[in-house]
């Protein structure tokens, strides 16, 4: 966690910006927190818990310029609520979702199975793709399940 931290403060620098405790204290809370899509509320109150001093439009601050960066990737899911999904430090491009349309989980896809049309827009259109993010809305596995059990 050290070394992603460092990596983080050395971007922000790199940009004039400092590694202030308040955003340590949300980039932690994040990479805590790395498997879940947490609201900027969501990620408060986990701040909160370890700066109690802290305050929600800080955080919100401190989300917005770690999605500038393109440190986290700010996510809507068509329920109104921004999340934010911290970026792994070996993807080119972000992951992918699933989400589900009843109960609300959200699967991830590590892979990248667009590279290929990258390729091929860089080929065809001479288009560089620097970013792209690809969201599947659905039923999901468990969801089918419980289903098929009710029948």
């Amino acid at each position: 966690m050290e070394a992603r931290i460092d990596k983080i403060k050395q971007q922000l620098q790199s940009k004039g910006y400092k590694l202030t405790p308040q955003r340590e204290a949300t980039v932690r809370v994040l990479l805590e927190n790395e498997e879940d899509h947490l609201s900027a509320e969501d990620v408060f109150m986990l701040v909160k818990e370890k700066a109690p001093e802290i305050g929600l439009a800080t955080v919100y601050r401190t989300l917005e310029l770690l999605s500038e960066m393109h440190v986290v990737e700010k996510l809507n899911f068509g329920d109104g609520v921004s999340r934010y999904d911290l970026r792994g430090e070996s993807n080119k491009h972000h992951h992918h979702h699933l989400i589900c349309v009843q109960c609300g989980t959200m699967d991830e896809i590590r892979e990248d199975w667009l590279l290929p049309l990258e390729e091929r827009l860089e080929k065809e259109y001479r288009f560089t793709v620097l970013d792209h993010r690809l969201d599947f809305q659905g039923i999901c596995h468990r969801c089918r399940a419980k289903e098929e059990d009710n029948a």
